[in-house]
């Protein structure tokens, strides 16, 4: 997939019935979830670089109460003076690994995401130019990494795993790339953007 044609897929694009919507398992009702984004940032390499569209990644501070270790987009919720969900992204972008929102080229949204910690976010898609520079929070995250977007979108890639929480059998959304496990929350946003690009 190129540049524009995915900027082409988001132009005027709406969600369609194949999304997830959120975890599977019994979630609270809307009026009861908090509030927050996450930013999807596509980097635009040059393809002559043999990396082509990539996605950056974050790994969740080890000493973190909630999903230590994870692996996720950086974001989070939305604060009092966030003007819409995309701010919230941007600011909790900047935050968490340095990234320049001026960088960022807003494409538009994927459908919310329920999760069963109670979080109602929303994934905002933007494409990241470069050159830019990271730096990691080392209250929040441990690691900064890249993958590339033909394997996030490959469906031979997106595996269905199940695990036993709180008694009950519990399925799942998993990629692994490399020594990296990218499951939950954030491997079922990544099919969502891989159903909606597919459609587009």
């Amino acid at each position: 997939m190129t540049l524009e044609e995915l900027r082409r897929r988001f132009a005027g694009a709406a969600p369609h019935s194949e999304f997830l919507y959120g975890d599977e398992g019994t979630r609270p009702g809307r009026e009861a979830l908090t509030p927050a984004s996450v930013l999807i940032p596509i980097v635009a390499r040059e393809p002559a670089g043999g990396a082509g569209l990539t996605v950056i990644f974050t790994r969740r501070a080890a000493h973190l109460k909630d999903h230590s270790g994870q692996v996720s987009f950086p974001g989070g919720r939305a604060a009092a003076g966030d003007s819409s969900a995309e701010a919230t992204a941007l600011r909790e972008t900047r935050e968490e690994i340095g990234l320049d929102s001026a960088r960022v080229e807003l494409l538009g949204r994927l459908a919310d995401y329920h999760t069963r910690t109670g979080y109602l976010v929303t994934p905002v898609v933007g494409v990241v130019a470069p050159p830019f520079e990271l730096t990691a929070d080392a209250n929040e995250v441990d690691e900064i990494f890249e993958v590339p977007l033909v394997f996030l979108l490959d469906p031979a890639n997106h595996q269905r795993q199940s695990r036993e929480w709180q008694g009950e059998l519990r399925w799942f959304f998993s990629m692994q790339y490399e020594r990296h496990t990218i499951w939950g929350a954030t491997a079922g946003m990544l099919v969502n953007l891989a159903r909606h690009l597919s459609h587009g």
